[in-house]
């Protein structure tokens, strides 16, 4: 039997999700000199802080990574990865100075504070070192085995549910690096489902594995490149339009995914016209009920004649096989539905119950900046006051 653990935690920066160096690119081209603060969430309330020696000694680990010729050589073979941010990750390393990482009363706490352009990388594999860490000292007899035939019900499961002929549409992604159970495991995971799957796995989110295995990067933004415009834009009421546009100038077309939660879907939506419907190819879901959701979309799309059959609505919020079988039942043929399936690939073992985590901006230059999600409990911002306003000024009342 195999360890699910391995000696590497994050073996590489390319080791994190796409998104963060698409974001990093136009942060490097737009906001060089913007500063801003992140903290450390546990959502499931879990006492993390008996791991934190580990947790430390691996993020220690992290300044010692370099990208390597190979991996620049792949970035460059992106089309729209520029030239000077290929030549400036040559130049990166991660910088400690700008992680406080503490217990306090209980409970895991972490602040990141510095240049956005040099803290961007620090979320995404200072949330696999948790969430690895945490597994390896509660779960240390977990195998590679078991992991892998629990992907394989699954998939088994699927092809019962559903015929090829029904699934012809149907894809989906990993984007599980963040709360994974294990490196290992992920690379597992992500290694099987191209033979499982043909045609209908298309890729992951993770740089190094994408790369390594030979799979498509899959990703354009986060949250926090909306919530960074809350205090980079012209006026609070056009951030979301100016993060879109400063988006397509960035990239000409290409990364047309907008993410349409940071401030509620119908927020989103009276900002999304028909200029922006036009030049983004769809929408990514990450809270709320998924198939309102997806119904206030394609009305949405139907209302500036643009035929919602032609746009490709992304779904990754919490997703499980059953739920993106179910989800996609219920609009294929009215949309182009795709799924990002996180936890329910990259940590699904039978005896294994994930931490639910989050590290989320919290201030930009300064100011506070704040998530208002379609899901209760997602919210997350340092200043009340300010969530109250951004809700008055979005028109969205008072929670």
């Amino acid at each position: 039997m195999t360890s699910a653990f391995s000696d590497e935690i994050v073996p590489s920066l390319l080791d994190t999700d796409f998104y963060k160096l698409t974001m990093m690119q136009a942060v490097l081209h737009h906001y060089p000199n913007a500063k801003v603060e992140w903290a450390f969430r546990c959502r499931s309330d879990e006492d993390l802080t008996p791991h934190l020696g580990a947790i430390v000694e691996q993020i220690e680990r992290l300044a010692e990574l370099r990208m390597q010729p190979e991996e620049l050589a792949f970035l460059e073979h992106i089309p729209y990865m520029q030239p000077d941010f290929i030549r400036f990750l040559g130049l990166f390393r991660f910088d400690l100075r700008y992680l406080d990482i503490q217990a306090q009363g209980g409970e895991l706490v972490i602040h990141l504070r510095g240049p956005w352009l040099h803290v961007i990388l620090f979320e995404v594999p200072l949330l696999a070192i948790i969430s690895e860490m945490r597994n390896r000292a509660l779960n240390p007899r977990v195998t590679l085995e078991q992991a892998h035939e629990r992907l394989q019900d699954k998939c088994a499961w699927l092809r019962a549910q559903a015929s090829e002929e029904e699934l012809a549409e149907f894809t989906l992604a990993d984007f599980g690096t963040r709360r994974r159970f294990s490196h290992a495991v992920q690379r597992m995971v992500v290694g099987e489902l191209p033979a499982i799957f043909p045609g209908h796995f298309v890729g992951t989110s993770n740089v190094h594995l994408a790369r390594t295995l030979g799979l498509r990067p899959m990703g354009t933004m986060a949250h926090e490149w909306i919530m960074a415009h809350q205090q980079l834009g012209p006026r609070l009421i056009d951030s979301q339009r100016a993060a879109l546009d400063c988006w397509v100038r960035e990239y000409r077309g290409a990364l047309g995914i907008a993410l349409t939660d940071c401030i509620t879907m119908d927020a989103f939506l009276r900002d999304f016209d028909l200029f922006f419907a036009k030049l983004f190819d769809g929408l990514r879901h990450d809270s709320g009920d998924p198939l309102e959701w997806a119904e206030k979309a394609i009305a949405h799309y139907h209302g500036l004649g643009i035929d919602p059959r032609s746009r490709q609505l992304v779904f990754s919020d919490g997703l499980d096989f059953a739920r993106a079988l179910e989800i996609y039942r219920a609009l294929v043929g009215r949309c182009k539905p795709s799924f990002g399936i996180g936890t329910g690939l990259t940590c699904d073992i039978p005896g294994v119950r994930p931490t639910n985590m989050v590290i989320k901006m919290t201030a930009c230059n300064g100011q506070p900046v704040a998530k208002i999600s379609d899901s209760p409990g997602k919210t997350m911002c340092r200043d009340p006051a300010f969530v109250s306003y951004l809700r008055h000024v979005f028109g969205l009342g008072q929670a």
